[in-house]
This record gives C-alpha cells, sequence and structure tokens, in this order.
C-alpha cells in the first residue's frame, strides 16, 4: 500500500444547505388591516358613534349634529440586512449559498414585521391632530395585570366578554400565543374536551379555533434571542421576568403600514473582489387603531 495515499485524501462537504429551524416570515401581516404609505408617517382618521335623534314633529328643524373625530399616526420604520458571499466561499462550499442566504433575509424581515405589529398592538398609540398625543392600552383591556395565573379557559372566556361587550365584529378575531400558552390551555379539560372542540385538539395537540377565536402560535425571536410576545415583570425593588404577555385582537383594531414592501437586491461589489452581496430591505410600521379591539392577556409562567 502506498505510503503517499494519505495526499490523496479531500475533506467532504455537503452539495445542500439546511436552514436550522426558525419561522419562515410573517404570520400576523394578513391578519391585520393594511395602509400604503407615503411619506415617513401616514394619519388615519376615524369617524365615532353617532345616535339617531327622534322626530316629533312634522316640518322639524333638521337636527345638526357633531360627529366625533378620531385620527391615529401610524410612523414608518425601515428595516434591512445584508451579507457577503466571497467567490472562495463558493467554491469550497461546492453550493453557491446566494438563494439560502436571500430565503434566510426575507424570513427575517417577516419576523420583523410580526414584531412590529405585536410591539403596536400592546404598546403606545399616537391620536390628535398632529399625532402627539400618547394613548396606553387601558386597564380596561388586560386581563389578569397581576399574573396571577397561566392561560385558562376562564381567560378566554373574560376575553370574549370583552369583544362582546365592544360590540367587535365576529369575525376576524384572532389570539397570539406562545408555545407554552397553548400548552396550558390543553391541559384544560373544556378546551380539549369534545364537547367543547373539534378532536384536532386532541389528536393533533393543537387548537385552531375555539370560541370565535382562530389561534395563531408565535414563537419568533427577536434579535436579542427573547420571544416577540413580551415578557411580564414583577414588581417591587427585584423585578424578575413571572410571565409572558399574549395578545387577542380583532383585524380591524391594528394596521399595518408599508411605504415600501420587502425587496431583496443580489450585487457584486467590486470593492470586494467582486464577492456577492444579498441585500434586503423594507419600510413598514404599525398602530393600534381601537383600544377596544384589542385585549391584553397576562398568563403566568
Amino acid at each position: 500500500m502506498s505510503t503517499q495515499i494519505t495526499t490523496s485524501f479531500v475533506d467532504q462537504y455537503s452539495s445542500n444547505i439546511q436552514a436550522l429551524v426558525q419561522q419562515k416570515g410573517s404570520k400576523l401581516r394578513n391578519l391585520v388591516g393594511f395602509e400604503s404609505v407615503r411619506g415617513k408617517a401616514a394619519f388615519i382618521d376615524q369617524i365615532g358613534q353617532v345616535a339617531a335623534v327622534k322626530k316629533t314633529t312634522r316640518h322639524a328643524a333638521t337636527p345638526q349634529s357633531d360627529t366625533p373625530h378620531k385620527r391615529r399616526r401610524l410612523s414608518l420604520d425601515t428595516y434591512h440586512w445584508a451579507d457577503l458571499i466571497d467567490n472562495d466561499d463558493k467554491v469550497r462550499m461546492l453550493i453557491d449559498p446566494t438563494n439560502d442566504y436571500a430565503n434566510a433575509a426575507a424570513w427575517a424581515m417577516g419576523r420583523a414585521m410580526d414584531e412590529a405589529i405585536v410591539e403596536a398592538a400592546l404598546g403606545t398609540a399616537y391620536t390628535g391632530e398632529t399625532g402627539a398625543t400618547e394613548v396606553a392600552l387601558p386597564a380596561s383591556q388586560i386581563v389578569d395585570a397581576a399574573c396571577a395565573s397561566k392561560f385558562t379557559f376562564d381567560k378566554l372566556r373574560e376575553v370574549k366578554r370583552l369583544f362582546d361587550k365592544n360590540d367587535a365584529p365576529s369575525e376576524g378575531r384572532y389570539i397570539v400565543l406562545s408555545a407554552q400558552q397553548l400548552d396550558d390551555l390543553l391541559s384544560e379539560t373544556k378546551v380539549t374536551s369534545a364537547d367543547y372542540a373539534a378532536a384536532k385538539a386532541l389528536v393533533r395537540g393543537e387548537i385552531e379555533e375555539f370560541m370565535g377565536f382562530k389561534f395563531v402560535q408565535l414563537n419568533a425571536k427577536k434579535a436579542d434571542g427573547s420571544l416577540i410576545l413580551p415578557v411580564v415583570m414583577s414588581t417591587g425593588d427585584s423585578a424578575a421576568a413571572i410571565g409572558r404577555s399574549c395578545l387577542a385582537f380583532q383585524s380591524e383594531g391594528v394596521k399595518l403600514g408599508i411605504g415600501e414592501d420587502i425587496i431583496g437586491k443580489i450585487t457584486e461589489r467590486d470593492d470586494k473582489c467582486f464577492a456577492t452581496q444579498v441585500y434586503y430591505e423594507m419600510a413598514i410600521g404599525a398602530t393600534r387603531m381601537q383600544e377596544e379591539l384589542v385585549v391584553q392577556i397576562n398568563c403566568k409562567e
């Protein structure tokens, strides 16, 4: 046997690229309202509820009503991502990873959309003529503010009661929750019982629709590795994470504004030895439109 055979040994590289587990794109984009935006911000006018006046005599004077008007401001932020693929990389990998980079970037943009939607729904909205007045989600729209218990059937009933009380449309109702809250809810007999829900919850361990709500499981992470759904912190000197805020909304309650939809450009960089650059960008924003159509559900973990 030749003693020189080791010089013929080579490293083997896979001819395929595997994407690690991740949320591929946005789950919430098509569930909320949409607004096309030109400029840095859009102002969305709203008309409030009016009351009919009973006519009591013939030839009565025409009633003059003062129709209430409101306005919400929707501001845009630009998100972008880029990476370089050196020509040597393509040779050593035995496959051109450009398309896989592009897919990863597009998925990241979608997750950023979900993050913007959740933050807008649960955070501060801006109203007034110039959009300078801050509006927080009122305490009346928060279930279990103290975060004393897990996601339960009773919390689900309370969310439904709030929506019904506020005359929220019965269509387009959604609950966004993480894997932990879904597991907690599946432990509730009333949710999994065939007397209350479809057998799918029992057979597949998931809930698709229940009590008029469609369930969306959101486990996507931010850039810092934390979940998009925010944590609930304890009060006092030694604050610590004690739970998570889930989100219930009706489609008209949250609006996504798009100034520039997701665009991708793949180009050569002559200043980088003609390496291939993958670049993605978008300009988006979101706002809560009506407090009555959004509910924050705090759940202990």
